[in-house]
Protein backbone atom coordinates (compact mmCIF):
# COMPACT_ATOMS: atom_id res chain seq x y z
CA UNK A 1 0.00 0.00 0.00
CA UNK A 2 1.12 3.66 -0.98
CA UNK A 3 1.02 5.31 2.14
CA UNK A 4 2.73 8.37 0.58
CA UNK A 5 0.25 8.46 -1.89
CA UNK A 6 -2.56 8.13 0.12
CA UNK A 7 -1.83 10.86 2.55
CA UNK A 8 -0.63 13.45 -0.35
CA UNK A 9 -3.33 15.82 -0.48
CA UNK A 10 -6.23 16.24 -1.65
CA UNK A 11 -7.04 13.21 0.44
CA UNK A 12 -9.86 10.28 -0.93
CA UNK A 13 -12.42 10.35 1.99
CA UNK A 14 -13.70 7.30 0.89
CA UNK A 15 -10.80 5.34 0.63
CA UNK A 16 -9.99 6.68 4.62
CA UNK A 17 -13.04 5.46 5.84
CA UNK A 18 -13.25 2.10 4.41
CA UNK A 19 -9.68 1.32 5.41
CA UNK A 20 -9.44 2.77 8.50
CA UNK A 21 -7.85 -0.48 10.36
CA UNK A 22 -5.86 -1.67 7.03
CA UNK A 23 -4.11 1.52 7.42
CA UNK A 24 -3.46 1.92 11.04
CA UNK A 25 -1.71 -0.85 10.70
CA UNK A 26 0.27 -0.20 7.55
CA UNK A 27 0.71 3.24 9.57
CA UNK A 28 2.79 1.40 12.95
CA UNK A 29 4.51 -1.02 10.70
CA UNK A 30 6.51 1.64 9.11
CA UNK A 31 10.41 1.30 10.11
CA UNK A 32 12.60 4.31 11.25
CA UNK A 33 10.25 6.47 12.73
CA UNK A 34 10.16 7.75 15.65
CA UNK A 35 6.46 8.59 17.24
CA UNK A 36 6.01 11.55 19.69
CA UNK A 37 3.42 9.55 22.36
CA UNK A 38 0.58 11.76 23.50
CA UNK A 39 -2.75 10.78 25.62
CA UNK A 40 -5.83 12.42 23.72
CA UNK A 41 -9.30 12.59 25.46
CA UNK A 42 -11.85 12.92 23.15
CA UNK A 43 -15.18 14.26 25.06
CA UNK A 44 -18.18 13.97 22.51
CA UNK A 45 -21.48 15.12 21.95
CA UNK A 46 -22.33 13.01 19.33
CA UNK A 47 -21.65 9.70 17.32
CA UNK A 48 -17.09 10.14 17.12
CA UNK A 49 -15.67 7.13 16.53
CA UNK A 50 -15.03 6.79 12.89
CA UNK A 51 -13.74 11.05 13.53
CA UNK A 52 -11.33 9.67 16.26
CA UNK A 53 -10.00 6.57 14.08
CA UNK A 54 -9.66 9.11 11.09
CA UNK A 55 -7.81 11.92 13.45
CA UNK A 56 -6.13 8.64 14.87
CA UNK A 57 -4.41 8.04 11.13
CA UNK A 58 -3.60 11.47 10.30
CA UNK A 59 -1.67 11.57 13.47
CA UNK A 60 0.03 8.64 12.85
CA UNK A 61 1.05 9.76 9.59
CA UNK A 62 2.76 12.85 11.04
CA UNK A 63 4.63 11.01 13.21
CA UNK A 64 2.44 11.23 16.63
CA UNK A 65 1.58 7.97 18.15
CA UNK A 66 -1.89 8.78 20.15
CA UNK A 67 -3.54 6.79 22.71
CA UNK A 68 -6.64 7.89 23.12
CA UNK A 69 -9.14 8.22 25.30
CA UNK A 70 -12.91 8.82 24.23
CA UNK A 71 -15.96 9.59 26.40
CA UNK A 72 -19.02 7.34 26.26
CA UNK A 73 -22.18 9.12 23.73
CA UNK A 74 -23.02 12.57 24.87
CA UNK A 75 -21.29 12.40 28.22
CA UNK A 76 -18.77 15.42 27.42
CA UNK A 77 -20.23 17.37 30.56
CA UNK A 78 -19.91 14.34 33.07
CA UNK A 79 -16.61 13.24 32.17
CA UNK A 80 -15.48 16.56 32.85
CA UNK A 81 -17.26 18.11 35.78
CA UNK A 82 -18.05 14.99 37.57
CA UNK A 83 -15.30 12.75 35.93
CA UNK A 84 -14.52 9.15 36.15
CA UNK A 85 -11.63 6.64 37.51
CA UNK A 86 -10.99 5.81 33.55
CA UNK A 87 -10.73 9.13 32.51
CA UNK A 88 -8.69 10.65 35.81
CA UNK A 89 -6.51 7.56 35.64
CA UNK A 90 -5.65 7.92 31.65
CA UNK A 91 -3.94 11.76 32.55
CA UNK A 92 -4.84 13.42 29.59
CA UNK A 93 -2.04 15.54 27.90
CA UNK A 94 -4.54 17.24 25.40
CA UNK A 95 -8.45 16.98 25.94
CA UNK A 96 -11.04 17.62 22.79
CA UNK A 97 -14.30 18.22 23.94
CA UNK A 98 -16.15 17.55 20.21
CA UNK A 99 -19.63 19.39 20.50
CA UNK A 100 -21.65 20.86 17.92
CA UNK A 101 -24.88 23.15 17.84
CA UNK A 102 -26.77 19.74 18.83
CA UNK A 103 -25.31 20.41 21.95
CA UNK A 104 -26.57 23.84 23.23
CA UNK A 105 -29.21 23.69 25.47
CA UNK A 106 -30.33 26.66 26.08
CA UNK A 107 -30.96 28.19 22.20
CA UNK A 108 -33.44 30.66 21.96
CA UNK A 109 -36.68 30.52 20.99
CA UNK A 110 -39.07 33.00 19.06
CA UNK A 111 -40.64 36.06 20.72
CA UNK A 112 -38.20 35.68 23.85
CA UNK A 113 -36.90 39.30 24.81
CA UNK A 114 -33.72 40.60 24.85
CA UNK A 115 -32.99 39.58 28.76
CA UNK A 116 -34.25 35.99 28.53
CA UNK A 117 -32.04 35.92 25.85
CA UNK A 118 -29.11 37.18 27.78
CA UNK A 119 -29.97 34.52 30.72
CA UNK A 120 -29.89 32.17 28.12
CA UNK A 121 -26.69 32.90 26.75
CA UNK A 122 -24.73 33.30 29.92
CA UNK A 123 -26.31 29.83 31.03
CA UNK A 124 -24.70 28.37 27.72
CA UNK A 125 -21.36 29.36 28.06
CA UNK A 126 -21.29 29.16 31.93
CA UNK A 127 -21.63 25.68 31.51
CA UNK A 128 -19.29 25.28 29.06
CA UNK A 129 -16.68 27.29 30.95
CA UNK A 130 -17.60 25.32 34.00
CA UNK A 131 -16.57 22.25 31.80
CA UNK A 132 -12.83 23.97 30.55
CA UNK A 133 -12.11 24.81 34.37
CA UNK A 134 -12.84 21.64 35.49
CA UNK A 135 -10.34 19.65 33.70
CA UNK A 136 -7.38 22.59 33.50
CA UNK A 137 -7.97 22.03 37.22
CA UNK A 138 -7.81 18.10 37.42
CA UNK A 139 -5.16 17.56 34.50
CA UNK A 140 -3.32 20.65 33.40
CA UNK A 141 -3.73 19.75 30.04
CA UNK A 142 -4.05 21.08 26.70
CA UNK A 143 -7.89 21.89 25.80
CA UNK A 144 -9.31 21.87 22.37
CA UNK A 145 -12.66 23.46 21.87
CA UNK A 146 -15.12 23.35 18.69
CA UNK A 147 -17.17 26.41 18.25
CA UNK A 148 -20.51 25.33 16.67
CA UNK A 149 -21.90 25.30 13.55
CA UNK A 150 -24.89 26.96 12.27
CA UNK A 151 -27.77 24.76 11.69
CA UNK A 152 -28.72 24.16 8.53
CA UNK A 153 -33.02 24.57 8.23
CA UNK A 154 -34.27 27.16 10.71
CA UNK A 155 -37.49 29.00 10.47
CA UNK A 156 -36.57 32.67 10.50
CA UNK A 157 -35.10 33.29 7.05
CA UNK A 158 -33.08 37.00 7.20
CA UNK A 159 -34.41 37.34 10.54
CA UNK A 160 -31.97 34.80 11.98
CA UNK A 161 -29.24 37.10 11.77
CA UNK A 162 -30.57 40.27 13.39
CA UNK A 163 -33.57 39.14 15.49
CA UNK A 164 -32.45 38.69 19.37
CA UNK A 165 -33.80 35.85 19.65
CA UNK A 166 -32.68 34.72 16.02
CA UNK A 167 -30.48 31.08 16.46
CA UNK A 168 -28.10 32.44 13.66
CA UNK A 169 -27.21 35.27 15.86
CA UNK A 170 -27.25 34.05 19.38
CA UNK A 171 -24.41 30.71 17.73
CA UNK A 172 -22.54 33.98 16.26
CA UNK A 173 -22.15 35.61 19.52
CA UNK A 174 -21.66 32.33 21.63
CA UNK A 175 -18.81 31.46 18.77
CA UNK A 176 -17.69 34.88 19.64
CA UNK A 177 -17.31 34.71 23.34
CA UNK A 178 -15.65 31.06 22.99
CA UNK A 179 -12.98 32.97 20.76
CA UNK A 180 -12.34 35.74 23.25
CA UNK A 181 -12.05 33.32 26.06
CA UNK A 182 -8.98 31.48 24.21
CA UNK A 183 -7.58 35.14 23.25
CA UNK A 184 -7.17 35.21 27.54
CA UNK A 185 -6.31 31.52 28.23
CA UNK A 186 -2.94 29.83 27.26
CA UNK A 187 -3.43 26.10 26.63
CA UNK A 188 -7.38 26.33 25.76
CA UNK A 189 -7.47 26.63 21.42
CA UNK A 190 -10.64 26.87 19.28
CA UNK A 191 -11.44 24.47 16.75
CA UNK A 192 -13.08 26.10 13.80
CA UNK A 193 -15.99 23.88 13.60
CA UNK A 194 -18.46 27.05 12.26
CA UNK A 195 -15.67 27.72 9.23
CA UNK A 196 -15.06 23.78 8.38
CA UNK A 197 -18.76 24.00 7.93
CA UNK A 198 -19.18 27.02 5.94
CA UNK A 199 -16.66 25.78 3.60
CA UNK A 200 -18.15 22.72 2.66
CA UNK A 201 -21.50 24.24 2.67
CA UNK A 202 -23.51 23.35 5.16
CA UNK A 203 -25.89 21.39 3.41
CA UNK A 204 -23.08 18.99 3.07
CA UNK A 205 -22.10 19.32 6.34
CA UNK A 206 -25.35 18.27 7.90
CA UNK A 207 -27.29 15.12 7.10
CA UNK A 208 -30.58 14.60 8.65
CA UNK A 209 -31.29 11.15 7.95
CA UNK A 210 -27.65 10.14 9.40
CA UNK A 211 -28.39 12.63 12.86
CA UNK A 212 -31.84 11.16 13.33
CA UNK A 213 -30.53 7.35 13.08
CA UNK A 214 -26.92 7.47 14.09
CA UNK A 215 -26.64 10.65 15.71
CA UNK A 216 -23.84 11.82 13.28
CA UNK A 217 -23.84 15.96 14.02
CA UNK A 218 -21.52 15.65 10.75
CA UNK A 219 -22.00 13.88 7.48
CA UNK A 220 -20.34 10.91 7.75
CA UNK A 221 -19.02 11.41 3.92
CA UNK A 222 -16.61 14.53 5.54
CA UNK A 223 -15.79 13.26 8.73
CA UNK A 224 -11.80 12.65 7.21
CA UNK A 225 -12.00 17.09 6.66
CA UNK A 226 -13.32 17.31 10.53
CA UNK A 227 -10.51 14.80 11.50
CA UNK A 228 -8.04 16.75 9.09
CA UNK A 229 -8.82 19.90 10.79
CA UNK A 230 -8.27 18.92 14.49
CA UNK A 231 -5.76 16.73 13.08
CA UNK A 232 -3.59 19.83 12.11
CA UNK A 233 -4.58 21.61 15.74
CA UNK A 234 -2.44 18.70 17.46
CA UNK A 235 0.29 18.55 14.95
CA UNK A 236 0.88 21.91 15.83
CA UNK A 237 1.14 21.84 19.20
CA UNK A 238 3.59 18.90 18.89
CA UNK A 239 5.72 21.34 16.98
CA UNK A 240 4.61 19.16 13.66
CA UNK A 241 3.45 22.01 11.30
CA UNK A 242 5.62 22.77 8.58
CA UNK A 243 7.97 25.70 8.30
CA UNK A 244 8.99 26.20 4.73
CA UNK A 245 6.93 26.70 1.14
CA UNK A 246 8.79 25.88 -1.46
CA UNK A 247 7.93 27.39 -4.98
CA UNK A 248 8.70 26.44 -8.24
CA UNK A 249 8.10 30.30 -10.53
CA UNK A 250 7.17 29.77 -14.04
CA UNK A 251 3.32 28.93 -14.24
CA UNK A 252 3.55 28.48 -10.63
CA UNK A 253 4.29 32.27 -9.66
CA UNK A 254 3.28 33.86 -12.77
CA UNK A 255 1.95 33.11 -16.01
CA UNK A 256 4.35 32.27 -18.65
CA UNK A 257 8.45 31.09 -19.15
CA UNK A 258 10.00 33.91 -17.92
CA UNK A 259 12.74 32.82 -20.25
CA UNK A 260 10.85 32.73 -23.42
CA UNK A 261 8.42 35.37 -22.78
CA UNK A 262 10.49 38.10 -21.05
CA UNK A 263 9.57 39.88 -18.16
CA UNK A 264 7.45 42.19 -19.37
CA UNK A 265 5.27 39.31 -20.58
CA UNK A 266 4.38 37.60 -17.83
CA UNK A 267 0.85 37.10 -16.72
CA UNK A 268 0.78 38.52 -13.59
CA UNK A 269 -1.21 41.80 -12.60
CA UNK A 270 -5.10 42.72 -12.87
CA UNK A 271 -5.36 43.00 -17.26
CA UNK A 272 -6.40 39.53 -17.36
CA UNK A 273 -8.24 36.94 -15.31
CA UNK A 274 -5.62 34.66 -15.53
CA UNK A 275 -2.79 37.19 -14.34
CA UNK A 276 -5.35 37.89 -11.27
CA UNK A 277 -5.48 34.86 -10.40
CA UNK A 278 -1.37 34.87 -9.94
CA UNK A 279 -1.43 38.01 -8.26
CA UNK A 280 -3.88 36.44 -5.57
CA UNK A 281 -1.55 33.87 -5.32
CA UNK A 282 1.36 36.17 -4.59
CA UNK A 283 -0.19 37.71 -2.26
CA UNK A 284 -1.59 34.91 -0.34
CA UNK A 285 2.40 33.49 -0.49
CA UNK A 286 3.17 37.09 1.14
CA UNK A 287 0.72 36.75 3.70
CA UNK A 288 1.90 33.25 4.58
CA UNK A 289 5.41 34.61 4.84
CA UNK A 290 4.40 37.71 6.97
CA UNK A 291 3.10 35.55 9.64
CA UNK A 292 6.21 33.29 9.87
CA UNK A 293 6.39 30.90 7.14
CA UNK A 294 9.70 30.71 5.23
CA UNK A 295 9.85 31.44 1.35
CA UNK A 296 12.31 29.58 -0.75
CA UNK A 297 12.75 29.20 -4.66
CA UNK A 298 13.22 26.00 -6.64
CA UNK A 299 13.12 25.87 -10.52
CA UNK A 300 14.85 24.96 -13.20
CA UNK A 301 16.31 28.48 -15.01
CA UNK A 302 19.02 30.60 -15.38
CA UNK A 303 19.44 32.17 -11.88
CA UNK A 304 19.83 36.25 -13.32
CA UNK A 305 16.31 35.33 -15.68
CA UNK A 306 14.35 33.82 -12.80
CA UNK A 307 15.13 36.84 -10.77
CA UNK A 308 14.30 39.20 -13.13
CA UNK A 309 10.56 38.13 -12.89
CA UNK A 310 10.30 39.94 -9.12
CA UNK A 311 11.01 43.01 -10.93
CA UNK A 312 7.97 43.18 -12.73
CA UNK A 313 6.11 46.35 -11.54
CA UNK A 314 2.89 44.13 -10.72
CA UNK A 315 4.91 41.57 -8.71
CA UNK A 316 3.84 41.47 -4.77
CA UNK A 317 6.77 38.79 -4.03
CA UNK A 318 10.30 40.41 -4.27
CA UNK A 319 13.44 38.40 -3.72
CA UNK A 320 13.74 39.81 -0.73
CA UNK A 321 10.91 38.06 0.43
CA UNK A 322 12.71 34.71 -0.13
CA UNK A 323 15.14 33.01 2.13
CA UNK A 324 16.75 30.81 -0.08
CA UNK A 325 17.01 31.04 -3.68
CA UNK A 326 17.18 27.98 -6.12
CA UNK A 327 17.58 28.26 -10.16
CA UNK A 328 19.65 26.20 -12.41
CA UNK A 329 19.33 23.13 -14.12
CA UNK A 330 19.86 20.41 -11.81
CA UNK A 331 16.84 17.90 -10.40
CA UNK A 332 14.77 19.77 -8.34
CA UNK A 333 15.17 17.07 -5.44
CA UNK A 334 19.12 17.89 -5.11
CA UNK A 335 17.73 21.84 -5.25
CA UNK A 336 15.42 20.99 -2.14
CA UNK A 337 17.87 19.01 -0.11
CA UNK A 338 20.08 22.01 -0.59
CA UNK A 339 17.62 24.03 0.62
CA UNK A 340 16.53 21.87 3.78
CA UNK A 341 20.39 22.29 4.19
CA UNK A 342 21.39 25.97 4.21
CA UNK A 343 17.76 26.92 6.32
CA UNK A 344 19.23 24.38 8.27
CA UNK A 345 15.89 22.59 8.85
CA UNK A 346 14.53 18.73 7.64
CA UNK A 347 13.30 17.89 4.94
CA UNK A 348 10.54 16.89 6.59
CA UNK A 349 9.11 20.84 7.42
CA UNK A 350 9.17 21.27 3.30
CA UNK A 351 5.93 22.03 1.19
CA UNK A 352 6.74 22.13 -2.25
CA UNK A 353 4.33 23.95 -4.88
CA UNK A 354 5.38 23.06 -8.67
CA UNK A 355 2.60 23.02 -11.77
CA UNK A 356 4.45 20.33 -13.46
CA UNK A 357 3.09 16.67 -12.39
CA UNK A 358 6.05 14.90 -13.96
CA UNK A 359 8.14 17.21 -11.22
CA UNK A 360 6.26 16.75 -8.29
CA UNK A 361 6.01 12.85 -8.82
CA UNK A 362 9.93 12.71 -9.17
CA UNK A 363 10.15 14.82 -5.74
CA UNK A 364 8.20 11.98 -4.13
CA UNK A 365 10.14 9.00 -4.87
CA UNK A 366 13.16 10.54 -4.03
CA UNK A 367 12.57 12.50 -1.12
CA UNK A 368 9.15 11.22 0.35
CA UNK A 369 9.77 13.33 3.51
CA UNK A 370 8.59 16.59 1.69
CA UNK A 371 4.91 17.35 1.27
CA UNK A 372 4.14 17.86 -2.21
CA UNK A 373 0.46 18.21 -2.65
CA UNK A 374 -1.44 17.53 -5.74
CA UNK A 375 -2.71 20.67 -7.75
CA UNK A 376 -4.13 21.69 -11.02
CA UNK A 377 -2.04 24.06 -13.17
CA UNK A 378 -5.08 24.91 -14.94
CA UNK A 379 -6.56 26.53 -11.88
CA UNK A 380 -4.52 28.40 -9.77
CA UNK A 381 -6.45 29.07 -7.25
CA UNK A 382 -6.01 25.02 -5.95
CA UNK A 383 -2.66 26.05 -5.18
CA UNK A 384 -4.32 28.11 -2.26
CA UNK A 385 -6.56 25.63 -1.85
CA UNK A 386 -4.02 22.83 -1.69
CA UNK A 387 -1.90 24.97 0.96
CA UNK A 388 -4.70 25.76 3.29
CA UNK A 389 -7.31 23.15 2.96
CA UNK A 390 -3.74 20.58 3.76
CA UNK A 391 -3.14 22.71 6.77
CA UNK A 392 0.51 21.98 6.07
CA UNK A 393 0.92 25.87 7.87
CA UNK A 394 -1.21 25.79 10.76
CA UNK A 395 -0.34 27.45 13.83
CA UNK A 396 -1.78 27.82 17.50
CA UNK A 397 0.01 30.85 18.32
CA UNK A 398 2.35 33.84 16.61
CA UNK A 399 5.11 34.55 18.59
CA UNK A 400 7.18 37.85 17.72
CA UNK A 401 10.14 35.47 16.61
CA UNK A 402 7.89 33.93 13.93
CA UNK A 403 6.88 37.25 12.35
CA UNK A 404 11.01 37.52 12.13
CA UNK A 405 11.48 33.80 10.96
CA UNK A 406 12.23 34.90 7.61
CA UNK A 407 14.21 37.73 8.33
CA UNK A 408 16.34 35.70 11.08
CA UNK A 409 16.83 33.43 7.93
CA UNK A 410 18.04 36.01 5.32
CA UNK A 411 20.41 37.34 8.51
CA UNK A 412 22.06 33.94 8.72
CA UNK A 413 22.83 33.58 5.43
CA UNK A 414 24.63 37.05 6.01
CA UNK A 415 26.56 35.79 9.10
CA UNK A 416 27.95 32.40 6.62
CA UNK A 417 28.50 34.86 3.85
CA UNK A 418 31.08 37.35 6.43
CA UNK A 419 32.61 33.86 8.10
CA UNK A 420 33.86 33.27 4.73
CA UNK A 421 35.50 36.22 4.46
CA UNK A 422 36.92 35.98 7.95
CA UNK A 423 40.64 34.79 8.58
CA UNK A 424 39.88 32.62 11.50
CA UNK A 425 36.95 31.68 13.16
CA UNK A 426 37.31 32.96 16.46
CA UNK A 427 38.41 36.04 14.85
CA UNK A 428 34.71 35.38 13.12
CA UNK A 429 32.88 34.44 16.61
CA UNK A 430 34.31 37.90 18.23
CA UNK A 431 33.55 40.74 15.46
CA UNK A 432 29.28 38.95 15.42
CA UNK A 433 29.46 41.26 19.10
CA UNK A 434 27.12 38.81 20.34
CA UNK A 435 24.64 39.35 23.46
CA UNK A 436 22.87 36.84 25.24
CA UNK A 437 19.90 37.19 27.56
CA UNK A 438 19.42 34.11 29.67
CA UNK A 439 17.37 34.06 32.92
CA UNK A 440 14.70 32.16 34.41
CA UNK A 441 11.97 31.35 32.04
CA UNK A 442 9.49 34.58 31.75
CA UNK A 443 5.79 34.42 31.44
CA UNK A 444 6.35 37.16 28.01
CA UNK A 445 8.22 33.95 26.61
CA UNK A 446 5.97 30.85 27.56
CA UNK A 447 4.81 30.26 24.18
CA UNK A 448 7.76 30.48 22.21
CA UNK A 449 9.50 28.28 24.81
CA UNK A 450 6.38 25.62 24.58
CA UNK A 451 6.95 26.57 20.75
CA UNK A 452 10.78 25.94 20.56
CA UNK A 453 10.29 22.46 22.86
CA UNK A 454 7.57 20.81 21.15
CA UNK A 455 9.63 21.91 17.19
CA UNK A 456 13.38 21.25 17.88
CA UNK A 457 14.91 17.84 17.06
CA UNK A 458 18.62 17.89 16.32
CA UNK A 459 19.65 20.08 18.99
CA UNK A 460 17.73 18.13 21.39
CA UNK A 461 19.57 16.04 23.97
CA UNK A 462 16.12 14.19 25.63
CA UNK A 463 13.84 15.28 22.92
CA UNK A 464 10.85 16.09 25.68
CA UNK A 465 7.78 17.65 24.54
CA UNK A 466 6.19 19.67 26.90
CA UNK A 467 2.65 21.97 26.37
CA UNK A 468 2.56 25.64 27.54
CA UNK A 469 0.70 24.41 31.06
CA UNK A 470 3.64 22.56 32.06
CA UNK A 471 6.36 25.38 31.29
CA UNK A 472 4.12 27.78 33.46
CA UNK A 473 4.78 24.84 36.01
CA UNK A 474 8.52 24.49 35.77
CA UNK A 475 8.86 28.22 35.65
CA UNK A 476 6.99 28.19 39.34
CA UNK A 477 8.46 25.39 40.96
CA UNK A 478 11.11 25.86 43.21
CA UNK A 479 12.66 22.34 42.48
CA UNK A 480 13.67 23.24 38.85
CA UNK A 481 16.17 25.47 37.58
CA UNK A 482 14.67 26.49 33.85
CA UNK A 483 16.46 28.91 31.75
CA UNK A 484 15.86 30.41 28.54
CA UNK A 485 18.69 31.90 25.78
CA UNK A 486 18.11 34.89 23.26
CA UNK A 487 21.11 35.67 21.16
CA UNK A 488 21.80 38.82 19.58
CA UNK A 489 24.67 40.18 17.22
CA UNK A 490 25.35 42.86 14.78
CA UNK A 491 23.41 41.21 12.32
CA UNK A 492 20.21 40.90 14.12
CA UNK A 493 18.31 39.31 16.66
CA UNK A 494 18.03 35.77 16.25
CA UNK A 495 15.15 35.57 19.12
CA UNK A 496 14.71 32.84 21.80
CA UNK A 497 16.54 30.13 20.52
CA UNK A 498 17.57 27.82 23.80
CA UNK A 499 16.26 26.13 26.59
CA UNK A 500 17.57 24.62 29.41
CA UNK A 501 15.12 22.86 32.36
CA UNK A 502 17.54 20.91 34.98
CA UNK A 503 15.38 19.01 38.13
CA UNK A 504 17.42 19.29 41.63
CA UNK A 505 17.00 16.34 43.51
CA UNK A 506 19.54 16.38 46.71
CA UNK A 507 22.83 17.41 45.53
CA UNK A 508 22.47 17.12 41.73
CA UNK A 509 20.66 18.68 39.14
CA UNK A 510 19.19 16.12 36.70
CA UNK A 511 19.10 17.76 33.39
CA UNK A 512 15.51 17.23 31.54
CA UNK A 513 15.51 19.36 28.29
CA UNK A 514 18.30 20.68 27.06
CA UNK A 515 18.13 22.23 23.57
CA UNK A 516 18.27 24.82 20.77
CA UNK A 517 17.93 26.00 17.41
CA UNK A 518 20.47 24.93 14.74
CA UNK A 519 20.42 28.84 13.09
CA UNK A 520 22.98 29.66 16.23
CA UNK A 521 24.71 26.20 15.99
CA UNK A 522 28.43 27.02 16.66
CA UNK A 523 28.23 30.20 17.98
CA UNK A 524 28.96 29.45 21.45
CA UNK A 525 25.55 29.97 22.73
CA UNK A 526 25.41 26.10 24.16
CA UNK A 527 28.99 27.77 26.46
CA UNK A 528 26.85 30.28 27.75
CA UNK A 529 23.80 28.57 28.78
CA UNK A 530 26.44 25.92 30.57
CA UNK A 531 27.95 28.95 32.38
CA UNK A 532 25.11 30.52 33.80
CA UNK A 533 23.53 27.06 34.30
CA UNK A 534 25.96 25.75 36.55
CA UNK A 535 26.33 29.20 38.21
CA UNK A 536 22.72 28.70 39.20
CA UNK A 537 23.45 25.02 40.11
CA UNK A 538 25.93 26.45 42.29
CA UNK A 539 23.36 28.70 44.22
CA UNK A 540 21.48 25.49 44.98
CA UNK A 541 24.18 23.98 46.48
CA UNK A 542 24.01 20.88 43.72
CA UNK A 543 27.17 20.19 43.75
CA UNK A 544 27.04 18.07 40.25
CA UNK A 545 25.08 18.36 37.04
CA UNK A 546 23.89 14.93 35.10
CA UNK A 547 23.26 14.91 31.89
CA UNK A 548 20.84 12.60 29.97
CA UNK A 549 21.14 11.82 26.13
CA UNK A 550 18.18 9.93 24.43
CA UNK A 551 19.19 9.08 20.67
CA UNK A 552 17.21 9.38 18.08
CA UNK A 553 17.41 9.62 14.21
CA UNK A 554 17.61 13.16 14.11
CA UNK A 555 19.22 13.99 17.12
CA UNK A 556 23.03 12.37 16.36
CA UNK A 557 24.48 15.72 16.24
CA UNK A 558 24.32 16.50 20.05
CA UNK A 559 25.79 12.90 20.84
CA UNK A 560 29.39 14.23 21.99
CA UNK A 561 28.32 17.18 23.74
CA UNK A 562 28.22 16.19 27.07
CA UNK A 563 32.29 15.49 26.24
CA UNK A 564 32.64 18.63 24.53
CA UNK A 565 31.12 20.19 27.65
CA UNK A 566 33.27 18.68 30.20
CA UNK A 567 31.34 16.28 31.30
CA UNK A 568 32.50 12.37 32.37
CA UNK A 569 30.47 9.21 31.66
CA UNK A 570 29.35 7.19 33.98
CA UNK A 571 27.31 4.22 33.09
CA UNK A 572 24.53 5.59 31.09
CA UNK A 573 24.81 9.19 32.20
CA UNK A 574 27.18 12.30 32.18
CA UNK A 575 28.23 14.34 35.07
CA UNK A 576 29.98 17.25 35.61
CA UNK A 577 31.20 18.71 38.69
CA UNK A 578 30.01 22.04 40.11
CA UNK A 579 32.76 22.84 42.18
CA UNK A 580 35.70 23.41 40.54
CA UNK A 581 34.09 24.78 37.09
CA UNK A 582 35.43 27.25 34.95
CA UNK A 583 32.93 29.19 32.59
CA UNK A 584 33.73 28.16 29.16
CA UNK A 585 31.42 31.01 26.96
CA UNK A 586 34.66 33.56 25.48
CA UNK A 587 32.75 35.58 22.60
CA UNK A 588 28.98 36.30 24.11
CA UNK A 589 28.36 39.06 26.58
CA UNK A 590 25.60 37.50 28.56
CA UNK A 591 22.82 40.00 30.51
CA UNK A 592 19.87 38.62 32.83
CA UNK A 593 15.78 39.98 31.46
CA UNK A 594 15.64 42.78 33.72
CA UNK A 595 19.37 43.96 32.41
CA UNK A 596 18.75 43.57 28.84
CA UNK A 597 15.12 45.66 28.81
CA UNK A 598 17.21 48.24 30.69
Amino acid sequence: MDLKKIFTYPYQNDFLLRKQRTLRRELLARENISYTQKKIAILGGSTIDDIKNILELFLLDAGIEPKIYQSEYNKFFEDAVFGNAELENFQPEIVIIFTSAVNILHLPKVGDNTEVVQKKFSAEFERFKQIWQSLENKFHAVIIQNNFDFPCELTLGNLEATADFGVRRFISALNEKFATYAQSHSNFYLHDLNGLSARIGLENFHNAEQFHAYKFAVNYDFMPDVALNLANIVRAICGKSKKCLVLDLDNTLWGGIIGDDGVENIQIGHETPIAESFTAFQEFVLKLKNRGVILAVCSKNDDAVARSGFNHPDSVLKVEDFACFKANWQPKNLNLQEIAQEINIGLDSLVFIDDNPAERQIVRENLPEVAVPEVDSTDVSSYIRAIENAGYFEVVAISADDLQRNLAYQENLARKNFQAQATSYEDFLQSLEMVAEIDNFQPVYFDRIAQLTNKTNQFNLTTRRFTQAEIENFAQNENFIALYGRLKDKFGDNGLISVVIGEKIYNALHIRLWLMSCRVLKRDMEFAMLDELVARAKKFSCKKIIGYYFPTKKNQMVANLYADFGFKQVGEVWELSTENYQPQNKFIEVRSFNNDKN
